[in-house]
């Protein structure tokens, strides 16, 4: 099944049918989702699992999502839309604190170890990789692009200032404790990454 961006724009593929749906509903089947991932992973998510846990007819959960691939990747694309909105304080440090304090604490809580199965599953997953890339992936480097072009409308960057560079090492960082040291993803972690790798790095 070929996966598109736009097959998962924020709203799930499934055609809605009979009376309109409850966000309150759609919001705790995601949950339900996270927590059971977060137990098992991603191969061994079901729908009637995901069912059990939110108390719900599995008919129910069809209705919204067609599969267990629709469903975890609206509710990746449903929490970054959520938690990650792109910040504008006014300066290339404000904004790049601002931004990874809010995925760290993103990261840090419910989703951290559902994030940790999900992530796991990609080298296995072609489908599930190619559809988070093109979601949760995709929506975290634009907002850290746009801060680096405010940035660059400021004058903050210098010209040949490696942008792509600064967004795959902004995300590293922070994934990097998550998934492999388990080190805190706090604010003080976050402060050195922005004033001493992120700005100097880019800095005009």
């Amino acid at each position: 099944m070929a996966v598109t961006t736009a097959a998962y724009s924020g709203d799930n593929r499934s055609v809605q049918r009979g009376r309109p749906r409850d966000a309150s509903r759609d919001d705790a089947l995601r949950q339900a989702a996270l927590e059971v991932m977060a137990e098992v992973g991603y191969r061994a998510l079901t729908m009637d699992a995901v069912a059990a846990r939110a108390r719900a007819g599995k008919a129910t959960i069809y209705r919204r999502w067609e599969s267990k691939l629709d469903l975890v990747i609206d509710t990746c694309t449903q929490l970054a839309s959520q938690n990650l909105a792109a910040p504008d304080t006014g300066s290339l440090a404000g904004d790049l604190r601002s931004f990874l304090s809010s995925f760290a604490a993103f990261l840090s809580g419910p989703i951290g170890k559902a994030a940790q199965a999900l992530v796991g599953e990609l080298p296995h997953e072609p489908e599930l990789a190619a559809a988070f890339r093109e979601t949760f992936l995709i929506s975290q480097r634009n907002t850290l692009q746009g801060i680096l072009d405010r940035a660059s409308e400021r004058g903050e960057l210098r010209p040949d200032a490696p942008r792509g560079m600064a967004v795959e090492l902004a995300g590293a960082a922070l994934t990097y404790r998550l998934m492999l040291t388990g080190d805190p993803l706090d604010e003080a972690f976050v402060e050195k990454i922005v004033e001493q790798v992120l700005v100097p790095l880019v800095r005009s």
